[in-house]
C-alpha cells in the first residue's frame, strides 16, 4: 500500500511537471479585429480564436472598435505582452506602421487578413480585389443591360473596398452609356451604420425616379440600403442591386423576395482565418520558410459571385 502512494505520488508528480512543461510550450498568440460589428471582421477573428485554441494556444482577442489609435495601442500592448505571433483581421498597416516595425524588431510575426500588405508583416491573406471589383461592377452593368443611371456606396478608408471602387471606375469610364448620378463615401468606421443610413438616404431622395442600380462596397453597407429601398416600396429587381463578402444574412436577402439585393461577390472570410492559424503553424511553430506559404506579400484566396441561381449552395 505504501509503495503503491509512493508509486502514486510520483506518478503525479511526473504529471504535473509533463503539464508544467506543456503549457509553458503553449504559443501565445493576439488576434485583432479592426471593428466587431462589422460581421466580416467578427467572422475572420471568430475563425482565427476557435482554429487557434483547437492548437492549444494562449489566445489575446482584441477588438479596435473601429480605432486608428486604439488599433495602435493594441498592437503594441501585444508586442510589450511579448506573444508569439499575431493575426490582424482588416488592420491599417499605413496607419500603424511603427507599430508593426516594433512588433518586427521584437522578432514577432504577423500575419494580416484582408489588410494590404507591409513591410512588417509576413504577408497579408485576401482575395484578388481586383477581379472582385470587377465581377461586382460588371455583374451590375450586365443586369441594366449596359446601360443606365446608378449611385454607389462607398469606403475609401479600407484597402479592399477603396480597390473595389476604383476598380468599379475604370469599368464606367469604359462603358459611357452608364452613368454615376451619385456618390457616398462612408467617412466614420465606429458609427459606420448611421453614416451609410444617412447618407444614402439623401442620395436616394435626391435622385429619387432616376436610380437604375446600386452598387455597395460591402455587404453591411447594402442592408443598411436595402431596409431605405423596401421602405420606399423598392421591390426586388427594380432597382438592380450588388454588393460584396458574402454572409448568412446576405445569402437570405438574396434568397428573399421581399430583399432587394441581388447578388454578392462571397470571400470565403472563415477560411482566411483558419489559414492565418495555419500559417503561424507551419512558420512559428515548424520553422518552416514563410515561401512555404506563400512567396509574395500576399495569399490569395478565390471569390464567388452569389446570386439566386446559386444561393441555395450557401443556405444549407
Amino acid at each position: 500500500m505504501i509503495g503503491f502512494s509512493r508509486y502514486f505520488a510520483g506518478a503525479t508528480a511526473a504529471t504535473l511537471l509533463w503539464f508544467t512543461a506543456a503549457s509553458a510550450q503553449a504559443l501565445e498568440v493576439g488576434i485583432i479585429g479592426f471593428q466587431f460589428s462589422s460581421e466580416t471582421h467578427a467572422r475572420v477573428v471568430n475563425a482565427a480564436t476557435a482554429a487557434a485554441k483547437a492548437k492549444g494556444w494562449v489566445v489575446t482577442v482584441l477588438n479596435s472598435e473601429g480605432s486608428l489609435p486604439k488599433h495602435a495601442e493594441q498592437i503594441d500592448a501585444l508586442v510589450v505582452k511579448k506573444v508569439d505571433a499575431i493575426i490582424i483581421a482588416m488592420g491599417k498597416p499605413t496607419e500603424a506602421e511603427a507599430k508593426l516595425k516594433s512588433a518586427q524588431d521584437k522578432g514577432i510575426p504577423i500575419v494580416t487578413v484582408m489588410s494590404g500588405s507591409s513591410p512588417h508583416t509576413l504577408f497579408d491573406i485576401q482575395t484578388n480585389e481586383y477581379k472582385v471589383g470587377a465581377e461586382a461592377g460588371l455583374y451590375l452593368l450586365g443586369q441594366l443591360g449596359y446601360r443606365g443611371n446608378i449611385v454607389t456606396s462607398r469606403f475609401d478608408l479600407n484597402v479592399a473596398t477603396r480597390i473595389r471602387g476604383k476598380v468599379l471606375d475604370a469599368v464606367l469610364s469604359e462603358n459611357q452609356a452608364i452613368k454615376e448620378i451619385g456618390k457616398f463615401s462612408m467617412s466614420r468606421t465606429q458609427s459606420w451604420r448611421d453614416d451609410v443610413r444617412a447618407g444614402m438616404q439623401a442620395l436616394l431622395l435626391q435622385h429619387q425616379g432616376r436610380i437604375n442600380g446600386i452598387w455597395a462596397s460591402f455587404d453591411g453597407q447594402a442592408y443598411v440600403i436595402d431596409d431605405l429601398l423596401k421602405a420606399q416600396g423598392i421591390k426586388k429587381g427594380q432597382i438592380p442591386f450588388v454588393s460584396v463578402d458574402g454572409g448568412k444574412e446576405t445569402y437570405a436577402r438574396i434568397a428573399d423576395p421581399n430583399s432587394t439585393l441581388l447578388a454578392t461577390v462571397a470571400i470565403p472570410f472563415e477560411e482566411m482565418g483558419r489559414q492565418a492559424v495555419d500559417a503561424i503553424q507551419t512558420i512559428v511553430v515548424e520553422k518552416k520558410p514563410k515561401e512555404t506559404v506563400t512567396k509574395g506579400p500576399y495569399l490569395f484566396r478565390d471569390a464567388v459571385l452569389v446570386d439566386k441561381t446559386n444561393v441555395h449552395e450557401y443556405l444549407r
